[in-house]
């Protein structure tokens, strides 16, 4: 059978310096266990042959497919703060690209597809675990409505692989808009290689920017452009109470993607500091932390793109600050809009920013879960039942005068009680990839081979605004004895 790939290769055809060509590495016995059908079609890919033995064997790397030209990315990146000048894909395999449906180039990669020449003695593998969680959570925010890399297919390698302890071997084919990320930038402004930086910022302009190809300043547009995004994209996560973990340079994407689902986790009661990674241990990524932390790595992009911004190394500072100046604002706009939006208001007046952050505050201090709590209000904004509400703060009073105010607010308000409550519900999930949830998944899946409860929690988060009364427990948050504390690096 013939398993045929589309391929395109545009970031293969920059110069070499830019990557490494190298193929993946042979396993003994691949098995598909998931393959994302309906995102196959959508690749202009054959689902049934995708799903044969020999498309699980080009999903784990054990065969390359015809037109593909394997390259492992070259880049760089400050982690935890601390700049490394050369990481790049360790562990992952860039097959080629494929344009979709609706006209987009998009990156195949291959994750856990054997080491290549940026692996730093590592193995080039991933465990079975870290890819389920990747594939969970990256469906997961994609249902959600927030931009992020996808899962195309996860496949067991019939190997096991050394960390803490033997653990089954997998591979994730992630499917990109790129991975183009800051640290790719820093790559070659370390080394001093300004024309590196400007055939990658031209490339990047093209692939995901292409109106500023046609601004009086290119560089300056994508500077612009990507500030943009990071800042949609922070709030996009805030409000649904995301914490990435692992917010390094090279885990940034300049297309305004989430990428790279590491130590990542969904709050469950709403805690500003809440931190989940376990190599997080100042709390540098923690919740509250992640638009500021964006601004810190826009800054690094910055600082690479100065040579293209002007000759006067000056004024290239001072128009590189100014678009940066420009993230607290947008992020701003976004976020107070979303918030807006979780507590039922259509329209924007003073005093409404108090009165959510009142509300966060209260959550915070009566660990109200985070979901359930906006969730839940929309279901009051209907039928005026506040108990369900209550039940999510330690002290209810809490919530009673919070309420007060609140409903004071949207009766000045002209849409009736049925046109906010399905408004309200139309951006507060009442599912979330809870870690417990995520946890118990994957447990299932190395102790037992067993995927059936994989397959109903993705099932699940594929419509996270449906109520789903068949699956009602999975909105539930965690019992004291099943939260889980920590999550942890797939590497």
């Amino acid at each position: 059978m013939t398993v045929h790939f589309p391929f395109q290769h545009t970031y293969a055809a920059l110069p070499a310096n830019f990557f490494a060509r190298v193929a993946p590495t042979p396993v003994a016995a691949p098995r598909l266990i998931k393959l994302n059908r309906a995102l196959a079609t959508h690749l202009g890919l054959d689902p049934e042959v995708l799903s044969s033995p020999e498309g699980a064997e080009i999903l784990a790397g054990k065969r390359v497919p015809d037109g593909a030209d394997p390259i492992a990315m070259a880049y760089a990146g400050h982690q935890f703060g601390h700049f490394v000048p050369q990481l790049g894909d360790g562990r992952a395999i860039l097959l080629g690209e494929v344009i979709d449906a609706d006209g987009v180039r998009r990156d195949i990669q291959l994750k856990g597809s054997g080491p290549t020449p940026f692996s730093r003695r590592g193995d080039g593998r991933a465990a079975l675990g870290p890819v389920l969680r990747e594939y969970i959570v990256s469906e997961a925010m994609y249902a959600l409505g927030i931009p992020t890399t996808r899962s195309l297919a996860a496949v067991i390698t019939g190997e096991r692989v050394q960390r803490e302890t033997m653990l089954p071997g997998a591979v994730l084919t992630r499917v990109a808009s790129s991975h183009i990320r800051v640290g790719t930038f820093q790559f070659f402004a370390a080394r001093g290689d300004t024309d590196g930086v400007r055939q990658l910022a031209d490339h990047a302009i093209a692939r995901h920017y292409p109106e500023a190809a046609k601004a009086e300043r290119p560089y300056h547009a994508l500077l612009e452009g990507v500030v943009a995004r990071q800042a949609d994209l922070m709030a996009r996560w805030l409000l649904v109470g995301f914490i990435h973990g692992v917010m390094n340079t090279d885990n940034c994407s300049v297309s305004g993607e989430t990428i790279d689902y590491g130590p990542c986790a969904f709050m469950d009661h709403y805690d500003p500091a809440q931190v989940f990674s376990s190599i997080d241990e100042m709390g540098r990524y923690a919740y509250a932390n992640q638009p500021q932390i964006a601004l810190w790595n826009l800054t690094r992009l910055a600082e690479c793109l100065l040579p293209l911004l002007s000759d006067d190394k000056d004024k290239a500072i001072e128009q590189a600050q100014f678009i940066l100046g420009e993230f607290a604002e947008k992020f701003t706009t976004a976020y107070q809009s979303g918030l807006r939006g979780k507590i039922g208001l259509f329209s924007q007046r003073d005093g409404d920013e108090a009165l959510v952050q009142d509300l966060l505050d209260a959550m915070a201090k009566n660990q109200a879960d985070f979901t359930l709590t906006f969730r839940r209000l929309a279901d009051v904004a209907l039928d005026a039942n506040d108990d369900s509400v209550r039940a999510q703060f330690l002290d209810p009073a809490a919530f009673d005068e919070w309420a007060a105010r609140w409903r004071q607010r949207i009766a000045d308000e002209p849409q009736s009680a049925t046109e906010r409550h399905a408004a309200m519900r139309r951006v507060n999930p009442a599912f979330i990839p809870r870690n417990h949830r995520v946890e118990a998944v994957i447990q299932a899946a190395m102790n037992n081979d067993d995927y059936a409860p994989f397959e109903e929690l993705l099932s699940v988060l594929a419509k996270p605004f449906e109520d789903q009364p068949e699956f009602a427990d999975y909105a539930n948050p965690p019992l004291p004895e099943q939260r889980v504390l920590q999550t942890f690096c797939g590497t």
